[in-house]
């Protein structure tokens, strides 16, 4: 217990250097533990985008390329795909429900996607939860209803009865705005932490609508222009979708369906599993996220170097110290022990002050985060691989402490007497 008050008094006696010391353990262990957190719930986050969803189909491309835009909103199809495809395997004996997708459309940045009325009933997202509104219902007969993802009216500031007019195109800028075409919030979903946030929900009537007076990707002008009005008494039946999920009757008939749709000769379509696509994209992200992991590794060694520079460092100017310690009945196993006390209070100190810096960051900036980049911290416990690291962070400056103290250890009390003024 005395060497545990000694360990204090000296480094209270030299407060500035640890000071530093610590701070500097601090902050690479923040940024470890940052990288870490981020990567476990980004990691999640992509895991819960999407569940209980049996096949994602598309057209032939890649299965990543189809997830991204299916799942996430991220890039564009290589093509669409017609609605007798869809209407065909929506009749399948084998499919429970099916949920089609059309995209290209966005509104300020946010992207628009045209379904149906069976995307509220059936989706679901994280552990099989079903969307939820925080305010509004779905659309209904009108085309020209629309259901806001909590993000795009959080950020938009826009509630029920706000008329809003689309964009073609996915740009954050659009030169070609449907003026004529406006739509009424009718819906406000719940948040989820998916890119269902981050989306605007129209029908598939309200999706044909928008172009249904428009020719070889240009907007119909002068008398050729179709009304709203004019569409609602239209009959808007799509001619082609972007995509499409499968729920089915049972999960023994998944690869058999899947098999079916690679082979429909009709046009050429790709289903995958999205759980097998998750793993491949995050294989890819894999290299990325390991970058970062050994980066803010080497920062940590660089802050443990540090402290053992600093105890090295002072030494010399310690010797004397060492030497009165020895000569009023100090063992060298105690000048051993203080030492490594020393390492041991600077690390744990730097621990505590880098896990209080990383629920200071998490506390303030997980709403930016969220709102930003749609990733969700929560402001939970250490779990069990944090606190491994933590132990193992603690070890390694235990470690590196024992090598000044071994030398502490080896000096001679006649050495530390000789020492001249």
């Amino acid at each position: 217990m005395y060497l545990l008050r000694l360990a204090f008094a000296s480094l209270a006696n030299r407060r500035f250097t640890a000071l530093l010391t610590v701070c500097a353990i601090g902050l690479s262990i923040c940024l470890l533990l940052a990288v870490e957190r981020v990567r476990t719930e980004a990691r999640a986050s992509f895991a819960n985008t999407i569940s209980g969803t049996d096949l994602v189909v598309g057209a032939r491309s890649g299965s990543i390329n189809l997830l991204l835009y299916s799942v996430f909103r991220i890039g564009n199809a290589t093509n669409n795909i017609r609605w007798e495809s869809f209407e065909h395997f929506q009749a399948h004996p084998q499919v429970k429900w099916a949920i089609p997708l059309s995209l290209g459309d966005s509104h300020r940045g946010y992207r628009v996607l045209g379904t149906s009325p069976a995307y509220f009933t059936h989706y679901r997202y994280g552990r099989r939860q079903a969307l939820a509104f925080s305010a509004g219902r779905p659309f209904a007969d009108d085309p020209f209803d629309v259901v806001l993802g909590a993000e795009v009216a959080q950020a938009l500031n826009y509630s029920p009865g706000t008329e809003i007019v689309l964009a073609h195109g996915v740009a954050d800028i659009s030169l070609v705005r449907h003026d004529d075409k406006p739509f009424r919030v009718v819906g406000i979903l719940a948040p989820t932490g998916t890119p269902v946030d981050r989306t605007l929900h129209i029908s598939l009537a309200g999706m044909e609508a928008l172009h249904i007076d428009w020719r070889n990707g240009m907007p119909a002008r002068g008398a050729a222009r179709v009304s709203a009005d004019e569409a609602r008494a239209m009959a808007l039946q799509p001619e082609a979708i972007t995509a499409f999920l499968l729920g089915l009757k049972s999960r023994i008939a998944t690869f058999a369906v899947q098999r079916e749709i690679n082979d429909y000769r009709a046009e050429p379509l790709l289903a995958i599993l999205p759980g097998v696509a998750l793993q491949d994209l995050w294989g890819l992200m894999g290299t990325a996220e390991r970058a970062l992991l050994i980066v803010s590794i080497f920062v940590v060694l660089t802050g443990l170097v540090g402290m053992l520079t600093a105890i090295l460092a002072s030494l010399n100017e310690r010797r004397r110290e060492m030497a009165i310690l020895r000569s009023v009945g100090a063992r060298p196993a105690h000048v051993f022990g203080l030492l490594i006390l020393e390492a041991g209070g600077i690390a744990a100190v730097g621990i505590l002050l880098g896990v209080a810096l990383l629920y200071l960051g998490i506390v303030l900036g997980r709403g930016w985060v969220q709102a930003r980049y749609g990733l969700f911290l929560p402001l939970g416990l250490p779990s069990a691989h944090e606190l491994t690291i933590l132990a193992g962070i603690y070890a390694a400056a235990v470690t590196m402490g024992a090598a000044p103290a071994w030398r502490a250890y080896r000096q001679s009390l006649a050495d530390g007497l000789s020492i001249r003024l």
